[in-house]
């Protein structure tokens, strides 16, 4: 009687760890659909692919930005193409400084099943360093890119930042670059701070944007700075060199006519004390 109790026993327990063996996996596979990443956007890992040098004029302190010294910054840009969709890549690199990846970096998309561009990220266009005209570059960038082959397609309206909205003067500036690149501002508050621009054809947009703050450099250009920078840069240590082979002829005079200069006083003072000596010794 005891072994058939004993019997049944182990039989149960067996039967537990058989079911709990069988449970095991499909935790398992809950837990990995879980922790399962998101697919990847199409072109995600895209970097610019041809560069081109901008110089950023030296520009008036401004009250809200600071100081705006002459620059010279990083233009790279890259396309992808497919059946449905086509992509340009904007990005602006400042030697010497880090950005975040958001930053200085323009997205154009172009839906061909529904004729739509769209502006990215999502997040907006966010600039370092600000009231350069940097912004309105690679807009227009965009613009002109979009306009050589879809004209006729329209750029999708865009909700704009609520936070612009707690800045008069900061909203002024941003509806402002909008309206110069052709989009329609509109707001759906009388606080103005939900505002959007609205759908417009891409050949109505202007590709233009302020050359008395930004100039693109080409490559001849530049190595033809870069020389004139080079011949400058010789003539004026030249220059420094004769200045101080001046500074150096002075101080050898000097140093002369300083010992000249002590001999003086010392048989000024000689001839004084042996005139001295010859009167009290009469």
């Amino acid at each position: 009687m005891l072994a058939l109790c004993l019997l049944h026993s182990v039989m149960d327990r067996i039967a537990v760890n058989m079911t709990e063996t069988k449970a095991l996996p499909d935790t398992i596979d809950e837990t990995q659909v879980a922790e399962a990443p998101a697919p990847a956007q199409l072109w995600e890992e895209v970097k610019p692919e041809t560069f081109l040098m901008l110089r950023l004029a030296p520009l008036q302190t401004d009250r809200a930005t600071g100081g705006r010294p002459l620059r010279f910054v990083q233009f790279g840009r890259a396309e992808r193409h497919s059946k449905d969709v086509s992509l340009l890549r904007l990005n602006i690199q400042l030697p010497g400084q880090k950005v975040r990846r958001e930053q200085n970096h323009l997205d154009v998309w172009v839906d061909h099943e529904k004729h739509i561009v769209r502006f990215g990220p999502d997040s907006g266009l966010q600039i370092e360093p600000w009231n350069r005209g940097i912004g309105r570059f690679l807009i227009a960038q965009g613009i002109h890119w979009a306009q050589k082959k879809w004209s006729s397609y329209k750029v999708e309206s865009f909700a704009l930042p609520s936070k612009d909205g707690l800045n008069e003067d900061t909203r002024l500036r941003r509806d402002h670059f909008l309206k110069t690149l052709g989009f329609e501002v509109a707001y759906a508050d009388a606080q103005h701070m939900k505002g959007s621009f609205k759908e417009v054809p891409v050949g109505n947009l202007h590709s233009t944007w302020n050359n008395d703050k930004i100039q693109i450099i080409e490559i001849l250009e530049a190595s033809h700075m870069l020389e004139g920078a080079e011949k400058k840069m010789i003539e004026q240590e030249v220059l420094i060199r004769q200045h101080e082979d001046r500074v150096g002829k002075y101080k050898r005079e000097d140093s002369g006519l300083r010992f000249t200069i002590a001999c003086l006083v010392t048989f000024a003072v000689f001839q004084a004390g042996l005139l001295i000596w010859i009167a009290t010794h009469r």
